[in-house]
């Protein structure tokens, strides 16, 4: 400011006045429109056989884990059987599998769809499921992620949303 000030005296005095008594606008008075949006969220759905999909708001693309409900009964996990890439499935078919201190089960595809990406991190830290086993971010629990074909979107129709599959739990023998 001190070196546009000299500038202005050399040019023309009467500016440096101008330019010191304009009044400079009150950013905490001024009333600021604030944007918001509502995130787009994942559509989720459950299994009687306690699978887990989420699927994105276009219902092209998902992710597919085992529920809390699933992974409590099942104890400590100590191995997970991932699905390879590309394997395309129909609703039913076996996706993994999981093994635990207590027992073993397989982990069966909710809807038609194809295998894009399976979750690594289980490879080495299969406890994983137990700590956080509805979790589909980068460190969760999930299966694996899918994309999702027409088939897949009228398979996804008749799952359980979730507090379907809360009543449908409270009502299995524990």
């Amino acid at each position: 400011m001190a070196s546009i000030a000299r500038c202005l005296r050399a040019v023309r005095p009467s500016t440096l006045s101008r330019l010191s008594q304009t009044p400079r606008p009150n950013w905490h008075a001024t009333s600021l429109r604030a944007f918001s949006a509502s995130p787009i969220r994942d559509i989720r759905k459950y299994t009687k056989d306690h699978e887990w999909i989420d699927l994105n708001a276009d219902q092209t693309a998902g992710v597919i884990g085992i529920s809390e409900y699933a992974a409590e009964e099942l104890g400590d996990v100590v191995y997970v059987e991932l699905p390879e890439e590309g394997k395309e499935l129909v609703a039913g078919d076996t996706l993994g599998a999981v093994e635990s201190v207590k027992s073993a089960a397989d982990i069966n595809s909710p809807i038609a769809c194809t295998v894009t990406a399976a979750n690594m991190t289980l490879e080495d830290k299969p406890g994983v499921i137990n700590q956080v086993p509805e979790d589909d971010s980068h460190g969760g629990g999930w299966i694996a992620k899918v994309t999702v074909g027409e088939q897949g979107r009228k398979d996804f129709e008749t799952l359980m949303d979730p507090e379907e599959y809360k009543a449908f739990t409270g009502s299995e023998e524990h």
